[in-house]
């Protein structure tokens, strides 16, 4: 059995497509938490009412990583 630490980065990340685009082809539906609904709510409603603040995904992914160190 190949272990995946020893492909290389191009090598997972075939893999990792190839896993992706099978799961989207699966017809097995997956259905959000009922707090996922809400939340979108409350965002929708905040950005008609100009009270969400948007930053860059750059931005988003460093705060991110931030929080898990």
């Amino acid at each position: 059995m190949i272990s995946i630490e020893n492909l290389t980065r191009p090598e997972k990340l075939i893999v990792m497509e190839a896993l992706w685009d099978d799961l989207a082809h699966d017809s097995v539906t997956l259905s959000s938490p009922d707090w996922h609904a809400a939340a979108l709510q409350e965002a929708e409603c905040a950005h008609a009412e100009n009270q969400s603040d948007f930053i860059s995904w750059e931005v988003a992914k460093k705060s991110l990583r931030d929080l898990a160190q």
